[in-house]
């Protein structure tokens, strides 16, 4: 109880800067979570196209262009070639389409004349390809199994015409659970770098030279004194969870009063527990009180750069990957990722979540027995 009560006081102390650092870090998480909301939507849109035609414009040859006409933005470009050039170069149009003189003769024939083409390379450049690519296919497929051009052109246009059916049999609400995951993600900095902050700040002050001699004189056991710091310290760390917990209602609405939210939320307080359990490590380890805001770009903003908190795991090395293995904050991202995919939840799908977690409860045994002996040894040399 006694330590309790310094741990109160040392808190109201220094309540100014912590409730100032606290304050910046939740509205900071909630901040990046709204300007990266709508980050990763696609928007489809139609290539640009230039059509060089040395045919004359009537049967297949007037029909493929409709087709290319329909499906993207036809560009006029002056007719030469240092012209064509430079709108390849400068991108006002992804691709072009030279039909040779003579097409829609040969191409009756079954000769397959060759249209060339040039190209930008992009993403839009490939898409125009796959369309002309589309229309040539078919184009081929019919030419040897009608009787006439009229005939031809009409199979070529009702084949054409013909679109997939795409049936999205996913219920998941995939938009706010990937708000959900990117504001927990990111909370691996906030918690990490709060929990640092304050605890460290704390403990330092405990090692003041006044109190750190009563502390060493006292009769109790160090395991009893370090569990009672761990406990008041855990309770800051559980306020500054509650606020990021209540702001995720906030923020990200109806899906954090479904399973899917529960489990976010369960994975979230396992974490800043494994949290407190670092930080008090470190605040044993360091006395300096100017060394904190280093200390914090270190751990935190490490951890969170290498685990995936702010870049997504897919897009980060291998190498990276593993690196991020033998730290906590892995498997609280793995574990936010996997959560966000989940169709069905029971007991098998959620399995890898409870090995990550078991995981992060193994860090905070492995953290608490470190800081046992850092604190015995130090100890001992006072």
């Amino acid at each position: 109880m006694t330590v309790f009560k310094t741990f109160l006081k040392v808190l109201n102390k220094s309540k100014m800067p912590i409730i100032l650092y606290t304050v910046i870090l939740v509205f900071f998480g909630a901040f990046n979570m709204q300007t990266s909301e709508n980050s990763t939507n696609f928007v489809a849109s139609k290539p640009d196209i230039l059509i060089i035609n040395k045919d004359k414009e009537e049967g297949i040859t007037k029909n493929l262009i409709e087709y290319i006409k329909e499906n993207s933005n036809i560009k006029e470009i002056e007719n030469n070639e240092q012209a064509i050039n430079d709108a390849l170069f400068y991108r006002d149009v992804n691709y072009i389409i030279y039909i040779p003189e003579n097409y829609r003769e040969e191409f009756l024939k079954g000769e397959n004349p060759e249209i060339e083409i040039k190209s930008t390379g992009d993403y839009q450049a490939s898409l125009a390809e796959m369309m002309l690519e589309r229309y040539i296919k078919i184009a081929n497929t019919y030419e040897g199994n009608t009787e006439n051009e009229e005939e031809l052109i009409n199979n070529i246009n009702e084949a054409l015409s013909k679109q997939t059916e795409i049936q999205i049999t996913s219920k998941l609400d995939t938009d706010n659970l990937n708000k959900a995951s990117f504001f927990f993600n990111f909370a691996n900095y906030s918690i990490l770098a709060g929990c640092v902050y304050v605890i460290c700040l704390i403990l330092s002050s405990f090692k003041e030279e006044k109190i750190a001699k009563r502390t060493i004189i006292s009769s109790m056991n160090y395991r009893k004194y370090n569990l009672q710091l761990l406990i008041s310290n855990s309770l800051f760390a559980i306020v500054l969870w509650i606020f990021y917990v209540l702001l995720s209602f906030i923020l990200i609405g109806d899906i954090m009063f479904t399973t899917h939210g529960l489990i976010y939320i369960l994975n979230s307080f396992i974490f800043t527990i494994c949290a407190v359990t670092i930080a008090f490590l470190i605040g044993n380890l360091v006395r300096n009180k100017n060394a904190i805001n280093g200390i914090i770009n270190v751990v935190a903003l490490g951890s969170s750069f290498l685990c995936g908190a702010f870049v997504p795991l897919e897009w980060l090395p291998d190498t990276v990957i593993k690196i991020a293995h033998i730290l906590p904050s892995y498997y609280y991202i793995n574990s936010n990722d996997m959560i966000k995919q989940l169709e069905i939840v029971n007991f098998e799908t959620i399995k890898p979540i409870l090995i990550n977690m078991g995981i992060i409860l193994i860090f905070t045994i492995i953290f608490m027995i470190a800081t046992n002996i850092v604190s015995k040894h130090k100890r001992k040399i006072g």
